[in-house]
């Protein structure tokens, strides 16, 4: 958590919905990816709230929040998001989503064009479906799901290898592997069976928001393809790709990734 924080909670549609709340000035809301929570953004959580308010929520069925029904997909979750942000009175934030959070960022612009003043996605895919060709498609959710019926520490095994290249220290690739062991199934399977679901490219070319694209030059899961391929979708795109690092750029490489948002945020004023 970041320093001198605690999580908080709201019920939202039924849900009580975790989140941790950091620092003053302009409202960043932080969404994790898949097999994770909002642990993840610790070196966000500590390294930009001396300028922004940080609020980084537990996804339904992740952390300390509700689980959901198994039924939810990219636009109940993206529902519960706008509630939270409603119920905390965070008017007009910048979005910052990464991977399956980054889908979650499209999906609330999709439901609520209003609502961000900002998008920031980073490894971001217009969802599986959206982003990548069907047999891989297919591949990836087949692969989680055989896993994940294994046990959460089995999938996570099989997650870490993709999320960091080699340069990444022991310390991180433990952290990510204990925080994605402590997922629960119940909360893991709809985050997959969305995430392979959403195809968001439609949503794209309507986005009028200025919009940062991040990724990791390494990045096995969201390649530059990818990144190429949003950035010329979206036209108010900005792509900056941070060399040498994997597909989790804000835990492997915390300051150039902070840099990277306080430069794309400072530039809104």
């Amino acid at each position: 958590m970041g320093e001198g924080s605690e999580v908080d909670h709201v019920d939202v549609n039924g849900l009580t919905i975790a989140f941790e709340r950091v620092g003053s000035g302009q409202t960043l809301i932080l969404l994790h990816g898949g097999l994770s929570d909002h642990r993840e953004w610790r070196a966000q959580l500590d390294g930009l709230a001396d300028a922004f308010t940080l609020i980084a929520w537990d996804a339904p069925g992740c952390g300390d929040s509700d689980d959901p029904p198994d039924t939810f997909r990219m636009p109940e979750y993206a529902s519960a998001l706008a509630g939270l942000i409603d119920a905390l009175g965070a008017e007009h934030p910048t979005v910052l989503g990464l991977s399956w959070g980054s889908t979650l960022a499209l999906e609330l612009y999709r439901l609520r064009p209003d609502m961000p003043r900002a998008l920031i996605l980073t490894a971001a895919y217009a969802g599986w479906a959206g982003s990548l060709p069907p047999d891989v498609v297919a591949e990836r959710l087949h692969d989680a799901l055989r896993d994940l019926a294994q046990s959460p520490a089995t999938i996570a095994q099989s997650f870490l290898p993709t999320l960091f290249t080699e340069r990444a220290s022991a310390a991180m690739r433990e952290e990510a592997l204990r925080v994605m062991s402590e997922a629960r199934p119940a909360g893991i399977r709809p985050m997959l069976h969305a995430l392979a679901e959403a195809d968001l490219r439609a949503v794209l070319p309507t986005i009028e928001v200025p919009t940062l694209l991040l990724y990791g030059e390494e990045d096995q899961r969201s390649p530059m393809v990818v990144a190429e391929e949003m950035h010329a979708a979206i036209p108010a795109s900005t792509l900056v790709v941070l060399p040498e690092v994997g597909h989790q750029s804000n835990v492997e490489t915390p300051q150039q990734f902070n840099d990277a948002v306080r430069a794309f945020l400072g530039s809104l004023r």
